[in-house]
C-alpha cells in the first residue's frame, strides 16, 4: 500500500511563469460551486436539469455493443459528417463535402480553440463583440494575438457598425460572430449581415461563427447563419454543437464546417488536441441527426420555457430584457439595488435568496456593462417555479 507524508509542501522546485496570470477559475464553475454550498437553485451555468431522449442513450449503448469502441477517424465518423452536411444544406442552402469540409470536435469550445489557434499568429488582432463568451480571449492571448473589443451596449446590445469599422486595422485577422448571442440573447439581423458583408469585401479577414444556439430562436425569427451567404461562407469557419440541440452538454460533441482550405488548417491543430471524439456518441448522433426532428421542436420547446419564466417573475422588481434566442434571460435589477455591482448582486441572490445567476461583467473587458444578471431557463418547470418564487421576494 502506498503511503503519503503528512507534511506536504506546496512550493515548486521549478520556476512557474503563467501564460494566463490574470485568469482564474471559470465564473460558471465558481457560481455552480457557490450554489451547491448555499443550497441555491442553480440558474447560472448553462445546462439543462432534465434528461435527453432515452432513445439517444440507447443508441450510444447499441453502438458500444456493436463494437464502436475504438478510435474514430480523425475528422469524425463519416455518417455523422454526412448528416451534418445534409442538415447544413437543408437549413441554410450551403453545400459542404463531408469528406473534407466537416470536422467533429470535442464540443464547440474545442472547435473554437482549434480554429483560433490555427489562424491567430503573434501580432494578429481578432475583433470580438462584448459581452463575449469567456473562452475567446484566453485562446487569442495564448496564440500571441490581441483581442479588439466592440461593445454591445446595455440595454439593447446591438452592433454599432461604425465602431466595427474603426476597429479594423491591417492587423485584423478575424472577426468572431456569435449569434444567437451568449449572454445577451440577442440575434443578428439581415441588416447586420449586409453590413458585415460590405465591411469584409475585398479583405482577407476570416470569419469565425459561434452558432451553438442556432436552433434556439424565438417569436418566428430566422437565424442569420454565416452559412446562408455565399460571400461570407467562403471565408468562414462555423462552429456548432450537439450539446445544446440534444440536451447533452456533458457529452461534448460539436463540429466545424468550413471550405476545405480553411478546415485543413483547423484539422492540423485538432489532431494534436484530442485527435478524435468519443466514438459511440458519434454513431448515435449520426442516427439522430439524420432522422430526428428535435431541431425543429427546439425553438417552441424553449420559447415555452422562456415565456413561463417571464410569466412567473411578473410582479417582481426585476425587469427582463429582450431575449430573442439562446436559453438565457437577462434581468435588470436596477429597481432593487442600483448601487450594487452585478457581482455583489449575484452573491446576494445566492446567499440571501437561494438563486444562482451569472454577473454579466464576467463577459466584459472594455465596457462597464449594466445592472443585469444572466439566468438560464433550460430547466424543469418545477425548477423555474421555485426560482421565480424566490426572485419575487427580492
Amino acid at each position: 500500500m502506498c503511503s503519503v507524508d503528512a507534511d506536504v509542501t506546496k512550493t515548486s522546485p521549478v520556476s512557474v511563469t503563467s501564460k494566463l496570470p490574470d485568469v482564474g477559475v471559470s465564473i460558471f464553475a465558481v457560481m455552480t460551486r457557490l450554489a451547491n454550498e448555499h443550497g441555491a437553485i442553480n440558474l447560472s451555468q448553462g445546462f439543462p436539469d432534465f434528461d435527453c431522449d432515452p432513445a439517444l442513450v440507447d443508441a450510444v449503448a447499441v453502438a458500444m455493443r456493436q463494437g464502436h469502441n475504438q478510435y474514430a477517424p480523425m475528422p469524425g465518423v463519416l455518417p455523422l459528417r454526412e448528416a451534418i452536411a445534409s442538415k447544413v444544406h437543408t437549413c441554410y442552402g450551403a453545400t459542404y463535402d463531408p469528406q473534407t469540409e466537416v470536422q467533429i470536435v470535442s464540443g464547440a469550445t474545442a472547435g473554437l480553440y482549434a480554429t483560433l489557434t490555427a489562424f491567430v499568429h503573434p501580432g494578429d488582432e481578432v475583433i470580438l463583440f462584448e459581452p463575449c463568451y469567456d473562452s475567446y480571449v484566453p485562446v487569442i492571448r495564448l496564440s500571441g494575438g490581441t483581442p479588439v473589443f466592440v461593445s454591445l451596449r446595455y440595454p439593447e446590445y446591438r452592433v454599432d457598425w461604425d465602431e466595427v469599422r474603426r476597429a479594423i486595422t491591417p492587423r485584423t485577422k478575424a472577426i468572431l460572430v456569435n449569434t444567437p448571442h451568449n449572454p445577451t440573447g440577442t440575434m443578428w439581423t439581415a441588416d447586420d449581415i449586409t453590413a458585415l458583408t460590405a465591411l469584409v469585401d475585398g479583405s482577407d479577414i476570416l470569419l469565425i461563427g459561434d452558432e451553438v444556439y442556432e436552433h434556439i430562436v424565438f417569436d418566428g425569427r430566422r437565424h442569420e447563419s454565416l452559412l446562408r451567404y455565399p460571400a461570407l461562407r467562403e471565408r468562414a469557419c462555423v462552429i456548432s454543437s450537439f450539446g445544446k440541440t440534444f440536451h447533452t452538454t456533458g457529452w461534448k460533441v460539436g463540429y466545424c464546417v468550413a471550405p476545405q482550405p480553411i478546415l485543413a488548417e483547423v484539422q492540423r491543430v485538432h489532431q494534436f488536441m484530442t485527435f478524435t471524439v468519443h466514438t459511440p456518441s458519434q454513431w448515435a448522433f449520426a442516427e439522430f441527426a439524420a432522422r430526428d426532428p428535435l431541431a425543429e421542436k427546439l425553438a417552441p420547446f424553449y420559447q415555452q420555457k422562456r415565456d413561463l419564466f417571464l410569466d412567473l417573475i411578473e410582479g417582481s422588481r426585476f425587469r427582463p430584457l429582450a431575449c430573442e434566442g439562446t436559453y438565457f434571460q437577462l434581468l435588470d435589477y436596477s429597481a432593487i439595488a442600483r448601487d450594487h455591482s452585478d457581482t455583489d448582486m449575484a452573491m446576494r441572490l445566492i446567499i440571501e435568496h437561494g438563486v444562482a445567476s451569472i454577473p454579466c461583467s464576467a463577459f466584459l473587458y472594455k465596457d462597464t456593462g449594466g445592472p443585469v444578471l444572466r439566468f438560464c431557463f433550460a430547466k424543469k418547470e418545477e425548477t423555474l417555479r421555485a426560482a421565480a418564487e424566490r426572485l419575487r421576494q427580492v
